[in-house]
Formats: C-alpha cells, sequence, structure tokens
C-alpha cells in the first residue's frame, strides 16, 4: 500500500490517498512473511501472511522480528526515509519505490545500503481499494529494492520487465557464476515465434503462440507488448493485422 504524496503518482483529481501493489508483482516475487504498512481491510488481494494495517496500526514502531517483508510504503517525503531505513536495518525483504535516484533517502538507504534493485520498465499501474486498475499510470519510474540473499535471488531470477542493477559484492560474484541463462528479450521472442510460424502470421496467431510463455506471463500487458514489438521491427504489413518477416 502507498500514501499519495513524493510528486505524487495519480492525477490531482484522486480523491484516494490508498493505492494498492500490482497483484502481479506479489506472486512474482512472494510468498513474503510481514507488511507493515498494509493497505486497510477488506483486501482484495493479501501481500504477505500478515499485515500491519496503516495508519491504524504503526508498523515502524511495532516489531518486525526475522520475517521476510514486502514494503510498499506511504509515499510522502516526510515518512518514506523512515521506512526505507527501517528496511535496510532489518535486511531481509523487498521495497517498491518511485526512482527518485537523486534523494537523500536513496542515496542513503538504497545506493549505500541494499544488495541489489530491479528498476521496472515502465510505468506501474497501482490500483483502488477495492482492487481496480487505477486509470492513470503512477507518473513516475518505479524501482524494486532487495535487501538480503533471498530477495536478490527472488528478484534476479523475476520474469519482471525491468534492469536488474546488482548493488553488493556477493550479488556481483552470483552474477557472474549463475549457470541460468538470460531470459530472451521481446524482439528475439516475437521475431522466433513469427518464424515458427512460417514467417507470416496474424496478431491473433502471435497472441495464441506466445501466450504461455514467460514474457507474457510477467507483464499484463503482453499483447500490447507483442504490437509494440512488431511495429519497432519493421515487419512487413501484408493485410489487416498480419506481418510478414519478408523484405
Amino acid at each position: 500500500m502507498k500514501k499519495l504524496g513524493m510528486g505524487g503518482h495519480q492525477s490531482a483529481a484522486s480523491q484516494t490517498n490508498t493505492w494498492l501493489t500490482p497483484k502481479f508483482i506479489i506472486d512474482e516475487l512472494g510468498p513474503f512473511d510481514l507488511d507493515p504498512c498494509a493497505a486497510p481491510d477488506p483486501k482484495p488481494w493479501p501481500t504477505a501472511k500478515m499485515h500491519y494495517t496503516w495508519p491504524e496500526q504503526d508498523g515502524l514502531a511495532l516489531s518486525w522480528g526475522s520475517q521476510r517483508i514486502w514494503l510498499n510504503p506511504p509515499y510522502s517525503a516526510s515518512s518514506i526515509g523512515a521506512w526505507l531505513d527501517r528496511l535496510a536495518n532489518h535486511g531481509r525483504g523487498t521495497g517498491l519505490i518511485f526512482a527518485r535516484t537523486e534523494t537523500e533517502a536513496f542515496h542513503r538507504s538504497v545506493w549505500d545500503r541494499a544488495d541489489a534493485c530491479l528498476f521496472l520498465e515502465g510505468r506501474l499501474y497501482f490500483h483502488h481499494a477495492d482492487g481496480k486498475r487505477a486509470a492513470a499510470n503512477a507518473g513516475a519510474p518505479s524501482v524494486l529494492i532487495a535487501y538480503g540473499d533471498e530477495d536478490v535471488e527472488k528478484l534476479m531470477r523475476s520474469r519482471l520487465e525491468g534492469k536488474f542493477v546488482a548493488l553488493s559484492r556477493p550479488v556481483l560474484i552470483q552474477l557472474v557464476f549463475r549457470e541460468d541463462p538470460p531470459m530472451p528479450g521481446w524482439s528475439y521472442v516475437v521475431l522466433e515465434a513469427l518464424r515458427s510460424l512460417g514467417g507470416t502470421a496474424r496478431l491473433r496467431d502471435l497472441y495464441q503462440a506466445l501466450h504461455n510463455h514467460p514474457r507474457a506471463k510477467s507483464n499484463p500487458h503482453w499483447q500490447a507488448k507483442i504490437r509494440q514489438t512488431v511495429s519497432r521491427a519493421g515487419l512487413r504489413r501484408v493485410d489487416n493485422g498480419v506481418y510478414s518477416l519478408a523484405a
């Protein structure tokens, strides 16, 4: 959950301060043990096994034990630094904040203390308290921040679109010796699918061919991503919604 602030990620016309983390992020990186600043009940989906409901419960003052933390903090300039400091001190969990890389809080608790980051591609669409996706995107880029080996591993192996950045020496060593090859990019995936379909295909055939691909499963807007890739690849349009590899 987050509180509107730190530049504001929704339009000025927004009538609520409660914005929920997209469920696909929790599904990809969880399960988490504790969300210390969770949205009020009823929640359309849990973010962790246990929740401190903010602001009714002060998650900054309550014990986090040794739990794996999910932190989508209240986005106000006066409090975000305190939440990030607490997560950095705790050393086990993942946070989601705006990628305000120049701020004092980011330098103090992320650049200097986090183990890894994933700068998400595009801008997130957060959700209203009832689970409905907001009409407007966040208005700023977001970043996921990992503290501890478990969270680094989850972030590094996730199918979320973005740029992974290792910040600590153990992570850098792990990246050098990791055995799994990186997941291919969208251009490779779409062009290979088109080749497998004979070099010419309709968009709906590409959707069908790729709907179970890890790239599609990790991106709620995967069909739009395929259309964007087709457009950027300069494929020949042979008919309405039909594209070819041939020049």
